[in-house]
Formats: C-alpha cells, sequence, structure tokens
C-alpha cells in the first residue's frame, strides 16, 4: 500500500478535482450570505484558516476566529488540549473560510473526521464573502461593506 488514496474503480490515484467533489458531498456547502446571518444569529462560528499575507492584503471577516490552516484541527477539536474557548462540543457549527473555497472544503472534512458533524465551508471563500458586500475589516482597521 503506498499511502495514495485510489480512485475508485479506476486503480489508479485519486485527483484534486476528483476528492473536492467526493468530499463536498460528505456535507452540505454554505454561500455568504446565509454564513453572514448565521454568524449574527449566534448559530455559526466564522473560522478563518487564511494565512497572514492574505488576510493582511483582502482584510478580515469581522468576528472571525483566525486559525491559520495548519492548527486548525488541534484549535477546533473539544477534547484537544490546545482547544480554543469556542470549541465547547462537536455540536458547533464552524463555517471554514479560505481565500477562493477549495482549502476550506478540504478542512471542513477534516473536521468531519473529529466528530464535528455540523462543520461546513464557505463557497467562494473570502472572496465571494467581499464580492457579496459583506463586512470587511482592514487587517488593522475599520470595517466595510453592509451591515
Amino acid at each position: 500500500m503506498t499511502g495514495v488514496e485510489e480512485q475508485e474503480g479506476s486503480g489508479g490515484p485519486e485527483g484534486i478535482d476528483d476528492l473536492l467533489e467526493r468530499v463536498r458531498r460528505g456535507y452540505e456547502r454554505i454561500g455568504p450570505r446565509e454564513a453572514y446571518e448565521a454568524a449574527r444569529a449566534g448559530d455559526a462560528l466564522l473560522v478563518d484558516i487564511r494565512y497572514a499575507a492574505l488576510r493582511e492584503r483582502d482584510g478580515l471577516v469581522p468576528g472571525a476566529l483566525v486559525i491559520e490552516r495548519n492548527e486548525l484541527e488541534w484549535r477546533l477539536d473539544p477534547r484537544g488540549s490546545h482547544r480554543v474557548p469556542e470549541a465547547t462540543g462537536h455540536d458547533v457549527r464552524a463555517v471554514v473560510i479560505c481565500d477562493e473555497g477549495y482549502a476550506s472544503s478540504l478542512a471542513a472534512e477534516s473536521l468531519h473526521r473529529l466528530g464535528l458533524r455540523r462543520a461546513t465551508d464557505l463557497v467562494g471563500g473570502f472572496q465571494a464573502w467581499r464580492a457579496a458586500g459583506l463586512p470587511v475589516r482592514a487587517a488593522g482597521g475599520q470595517a466595510s461593506g453592509s451591515q
């Protein structure tokens, strides 16, 4: 066994496009407006996994918890010794946000493996959030966008 997952029926390794399609079938993704409303209602924890250079360049989603991708599982596992206070249980509805909605899909699937069955990701990522006119805060400053 090489450790490379084999694609069903093909005998070859699974490509990234097939992997994304497969993991996205395992949960319902969420759009920017729905994520915004869920966060405002207290029904979702927005989690920004973009690396620092993208946050500096494009800004932040106000109220989102910033956890870079390489720390996500350790910070959101409710049983983990390095969890954040917001990781209160396996029923937390975490909405993972990356730049364009690709890495966040893989991250959400990883959270499902930890038992966070309500984890999802933002379709189109931060770029879709911003394009929808939702609030964005400069990395060191004021919020912009509709409220």
